[in-house]
């Protein structure tokens, strides 16, 4: 597959680097391609990695991830070009500054937002409910981390299941775009038990389901 990702930080260069070493083909958007920071990216990634300009990104890629801080992210997505078709895998939340609560919830959810800037983009809710710690390693003690995803495009669910399981994530169907109002508060509480509860970083949550 072809994918583009659209903020280069903790989560999008775990994932990309990860995908591109499983021989996807994955560019990484950026302001400078030719920086340090990106050719060192894309060198550890791998030969199927290099970076590019965001247009770029987009016009490129049928398939996009979206791991932009919440404040930048509306005037990222109205810098990037047409997304009509394209599969954008939402992996932002809303979080208020210090992670102090969510923005907005409820009623409504970040990638509700999201789908409404990106137009036609398929948006899928996802990766958005562990640290990039369990990105680059979603085996924890012998089990699969949990990847929760929601989206009202099967055909786009699909590709993120894809894409989850070969990370080796148990990914599972959350829903419709709507649940994201609930995967959201999801992140906060990994946030809170990561942080404030002492519980740290490495862990996940998992679904277990009793036999009949």
């Amino acid at each position: 597959m072809k994918i583009g990702i659209i903020g280069s930080g903790n989560v999008g260069g775990v994932l990309g680097s990860r995908w591109a070493q499983n021989g996807h083909e994955v560019t990484f958007s950026t302001r400078d391609p030719q920086s340090d920071a990106m050719k060192q990216l894309a060198a550890k990634a791998g030969p199927t990695a290099h970076a590019a300009t965001l247009a770029e990104t987009v016009a490129s890629n049928d398939i996009l991830l979206l791991a932009t801080p919440w404040p930048a992210t509306k005037d990222i997505l109205s810098k990037a070009g047409d997304l009509t078709g394209k599969t954008l895998i939402d992996a932002t939340n809303p979080f208020l500054p210090q992670l102090t609560g969510l923005e907005i919830g409820t009623t409504t959810s970040g990638a509700e937002l999201v789908a409404q800037w990106s137009a036609s983009a398929k948006v899928v809710k996802a990766f958005n409910t562990i640290g990039n710690n369990i990105m680059a390693d979603p085996n924890i003690n012998g089990h699969a981390a949990l990847l929760l995803y929601c989206g009202d495009d099967e055909d786009a669910k699909k590709t993120v299941r894809t894409l989850a399981s070969e990370l080796g994530f148990d990914a599972e169907d959350a829903g419709p775009l709507t649940q994201a109002r609930l995967l959201e508060p999801m992140a906060l509480l990994w946030v809170s038990l990561a942080f404030t509860r002492g519980y740290g970083r490495e862990f996940a949550f998992k679904v277990i389901r009793r036999s009949r």
